[in-house]
């Protein structure tokens, strides 16, 4: 899987500074809508912070996947975002996040879900990548990270 095929140049932001976890997955909904014209930003929204009620989907070391299932999406979505100042965000390891990834697939793509989802994982693990990330200049630096990333 290549992040390229679910993450496009226009969903890839950075420089936030958020003052919650619900005020950096609002800015990620309207990322994501970019991606799926079909539904709302309101509901991508609704989607993303079920799925924390769930458990919060902050990986540690500073990265969070937010995730949800939606209706209306034919094929998985992403967006990024690197936050200017990392944010509480519930991780399980008591670090705040500035690397958050989101991702919206469709209702019933379980297979493809866990695929992204592990392919995400698995990219964010890599302490280079996410020094890489951190350290990137602008927005098209960070897509073409994002989009070239090949596991070691």
């Amino acid at each position: 899987m290549k992040l390229a095929d679910i993450l496009s140049a226009d969903r890839v932001s950075s420089g936030h500074t958020f003052t919650s976890k619900k005020k950096a997955l609002e800015e990620l909904s309207k990322l994501l809508v970019k991606g799926a014209p079909d539904v709302s930003s309101g509901d991508i929204l609704n989607s993303l912070s079920a799925r924390e009620k769930l458990g919060s989907t902050g990986l540690g070391h500073g990265v969070a996947i937010p995730h949800g299932r939606m209706p209306g999406v034919s094929e998985s979505v992403g967006a990024f975002m690197r936050l200017k100042h990392p944010l509480d965000y519930e991780a399980h390891d008591g670090n705040g996040v500035d690397l958050v990834f989101g991702l919206l697939v469709p209702q019933n793509a379980t297979e493809a879900h866990l695929k992204h989802l592990a392919a995400i994982a698995e990219m964010f693990s890599d302490e280079a990548f996410c020094r890489q990330a951190r350290e990137a200049a602008d927005d098209e630096a960070l897509h073409s990270l994002l989009s070239n990333f090949k596991p070691a």
